[in-house]
């Protein structure tokens, strides 16, 4: 697939945005973190601290970087960032609203895939670009689209219980989009995010097949 933007013009945006954003990046980070250590000692609201979070994090990717920065080469971006901000409000929805999401790590299959997918969104993610030869500021990290579409799916599989599957459908969409930086732009650590997209998909599912519906 041809796509409207060379390889330096991508970057670029990354660069305009690590730049302009600073220190947000720590902030993100901090998040991030805050979330993982409530999923895994959990407290009274921290299923609605944790979804607020997440909801937080779809809704700067698509305000700040899709409609604000990755516009600027990319006029599909303007329907990226609306379907990020959608899936911001579904997140709002499920997890605050209607109460349908519940977060607590277990050490089983879900439970360590989901520390793999946390673990390369948060470390392995940016030590593997800048490996790759892409130097800050011109390099993606956490609190941009694909490594926080991985650190989602990765908190997801630590959900205890069945939620509304349309909740996957826009991270999983991206997994499958955005894993054509990794063909066409060389941006080999979003690999990853396809291996998240699909077995983070596929492990919840065949959870919910296996669990009683919730009445």
């Amino acid at each position: 697939m041809r796509l409207p933007f060379t390889t330096e013009q991508f970057l670029q945006v990354f660069g305009n945005y690590n730049l302009s954003v600073w220190p947000m990046q720590i902030i993100l980070y901090v998040l991030g973190v805050i979330a993982v250590i409530l999923a895994i000692r959990p407290t009274r609201n921290s299923d609605k601290v944790i979804t607020v979070i997440l909801s937080f994090f779809w809704l700067w990717m698509g305000i700040v970087y899709h409609l604000i920065f990755f516009t600027e080469i990319n006029n599909a971006a303007y329907i990226f960032g609306i379907v990020y901000i959608i899936q911001s409000f579904l997140f709002l929805l499920t997890g605050v609203f209607n109460s349908n999401l519940t977060f607590n790590l277990k050490f089983d299959t879900r439970g360590i895939t989901g520390i793999i997918f946390i673990f390369y969104a948060l470390i392995i993610y940016p030590i593997w670009g800048a490996l790759a030869g892409h130097h800050y500021p011109n390099i993606p990290i956490f609190g941009l689209p694909c490594p926080t579409t991985i650190f989602t799916f990765g908190l997801l599989l630590w959900t205890t219980r069945r939620f509304p599957k349309y909740l996957l459908i826009v991270p999983f969409l991206w997994s499958i989009v955005g894993f054509s930086a990794a063909l066409n732009l060389a941006v080999f650590q979003d690999y990853g995010l396809l291996v998240a997209g699909v077995v983070g998909t596929v492990l919840i599912l065949l959870r919910d097949r296996k669990s009683p519906a919730r009445i």
